[in-house]
């Protein structure tokens, strides 16, 4: 390597005024050289960048050809635009954006890559100031006119690596998000293949074994995901009709969830929440979908939280909507026939009671009303149903019926 090569650059201080004619050739004839010592000067820039910058030393290492491809052709076009400064000079800024768009494709720090465009630089006003000063002492003065020139080419290409670094970054993490969107739609909608499950898992930070629950939230606003509390992992997309989230349980139950949910202030007041029951693997989450959008179905129209490990004979029933409804007709069929006032008096009454384990003292309490008055409603759904709210059977039949009947009308 030559003596002068190894020598320490400082930075010149930049002139403020342009590079008059005289200046212009000084510069040509000091870059004309350049060219044949492109090799000299591409290992002098590889050996400073494995020696200051820690980024490009594990690209050196792990693909040293790779590199030095990429500081031969920058030199080269860097060089090539001293000389001939139009068609030259956009070749030149087309390589520098083409390094900065690869380097961000290969995850190098965007630091980094500018930090060797500014050595780069340093190294070849360098080697023009060696040239004049060894060769031409005589065009020294000169140099100072040079500086600025260079230093903004140096500068110009820096922005050029950096705009095309940050949009290669952002198309990159476009493709990421979307990649990782679309791996998560397929896992609820259970079109996973099983084969692709070790990377589906690692793309969404999920494990691939572990207890899963799948929450459905709709707030009638198109449903942003919800946040996430604290310590969950979770992979939330949103939708029309309701954010899909996979959640990873751990060792919370499902109501355990909810409850966290709720706490975390995640979910908006007034929003309907359906929770799938624990299932075992992301293999199974797209089940879990299923049975959470069951659970959603039940949910009142005024918000609320639906376990459907809590609801089963009501999911039943909305998991069967056609059947539900031939229920609610035949079951409740002459009650129905009421008009409306007398049909909803009878109808809250024996809703409030099964809610109240069968007890008129509390149902009464609930609704306002004399122990007595609930018991002869009760009598007068019998009647009307005949169906006995002592028989097992029938009561079975009556508040499928009910829900059916709710379902049936949000």
């Amino acid at each position: 390597m030559p003596a002068h090569l190894a020598r320490p650059r400082p930075r010149p201080r930049a002139a403020g005024a342009p590079a008059g004619s005289a200046a212009v050739a000084v510069l040509r004839r000091a870059a004309s050289p350049l060219r044949s010592q492109l090799p000299v000067l591409a290992d002098r820039l590889m050996a400073e960048l494995y020696e200051q910058e820690p980024a490009y030393r594990a690209a050196i290492d792990a693909d040293p050809g790779d590199v030095r491809d990429e500081v031969r052709r920058s030199l080269r076009h860097s060089v090539g635009s001293l000389l001939d400064p139009g068609p030259a000079r956009a070749a030149a800024r087309a390589c520098s954006a083409r390094i900065g768009a690869e380097r961000a494709a290969r995850g190098l720090p965007l630091d980094a890559v500018l930090h060797a465009f500014r050595l780069g630089g340093a190294l070849v006003w360098q080697a023009l100031v060696d040239e004049v000063t060894l060769r031409h002492p005589e065009d020294a003065h000169l140099l100072v006119h040079l500086a600025s020139d260079v230093w903004n080419f140096v500068d110009e290409h820096c922005t050029c690596v950096a705009e095309a670094y940050r949009d290669a970054e952002r198309e990159l993490t476009w493709r990421r998000e979307n990649r990782r969107r679309l791996m998560a739609a397929a896992l609820l909608d259970g079109a996973t293949r099983i084969a692709d499950l070790p990377d589906v898992a690692a793309a969404l930070g999920l494990p691939e074994r572990g207890r899963y629950a799948v929450v459905l939230v709709a707030d009638g606003r198109g449903t942003a995901p919800p946040r996430t509390p604290a310590g969950v992992r979770a992979v939330w997309q949103p939708g029309p009709g309701a954010a899909r989230g996979i959640v990873h349980l751990g060792d919370l139950t499902p109501a355990r969830l909810a409850e966290a949910l709720g706490a975390s202030g995640g979910c908006p007041a007034g929003a309907r929440i359906g929770v799938s029951p624990a299932v075992d693997g992301l293999a199974a989450v797209g089940g879990a979908r299923r049975l959470a959008e069951t659970a959603l179905r039940i949910c009142p129209a005024a918000g609320g939280t639906v376990l459907l490990d809590e609801e089963l004979p009501a999911a039943l029933v909305a998991a069967a909507p056609v059947l539900g409804g031939l229920l609610a007709d035949q079951v409740l069929g002459p009650l129905l026939a009421l008009p409306p006032a007398d049909r909803t008096l009878l109808l809250d009454t024996l809703d409030v009671w099964l809610d109240c384990d069968g007890s008129a003292q509390r149902a009464a309490a609930r609704l306002y009303c004399h122990r007595n008055t609930v018991l002869n409603r009760l009598r007068r759904c019998e009647q009307l149903t005949g169906r006995s709210l002592t028989r097992p059977t029938d009561l079975v039949e009556l508040a499928l019926a009910l829900s059916a009947h709710r379902l049936r009308h949000g």
